[in-house]
């Protein structure tokens, strides 16, 4: 019997490779200390040597006992509106602050969805818009102005 090989498993653990990999060479550049004092470099080097095995795990699973899971057409426009909410949100958080710009990234993301209406879209943006204030803002004293000078 022929082993079942799942192409998306074999790609998605070969990204997760090229990522840790790049968190690998990219922490040689700094002082890594040792485990008891730790330097800059320490960090990512552990996190990228991790994220690379897990990498090469799923890769050896996609190889040796994948599912027969075929591609569909890509979302095109959850893609869109994902990184132009990504892009939204660092260009404008410091002209706008942080609750506009929190609103409108968790706006553009929940409209990725084709099946979302309008009014739950607002919901789930006030919700997640208090939550963000809440947690970065108030709980982790995030120094981020709440309001741009606009406001």
């Amino acid at each position: 019997m022929r082993p079942r090989r799942s192409f998306p498993d074999v790609l998605a653990g070969g990204i997760f490779v090229v990522v840790g990999g790049a968190f690998v060479v990219g922490s040689l550049g700094y002082d890594r200390g040792t485990a008891l004092r730790m330097g800059p470099g320490y960090f990512p080097l552990v996190v990228g040597a991790i994220v690379v095995a897990l990498g090469l795990a799923v890769v050896v699973k996609g190889l040796i006992a994948g599912e027969q899971i075929p591609f569909h057409a890509v979302p095109w426009r959850a893609v869109a509106l994902i990184t132009l909410a990504v892009a939204f949100f660092g260009f404008f958080i410091g002209r706008l602050g942080f609750v506009p710009t929190a609103a409108v990234t968790a706006l553009l993301t929940t409209l990725a969805s084709r099946r979302v209406r309008l009014l739950p879209a607002l919901a789930v943006t006030a919700g997640l818009t208090v939550a963000a204030t809440l947690i970065f803002i108030v709980g982790l004293q995030v120094r981020l102005p709440l309001w741009g000078p606009g406001f």
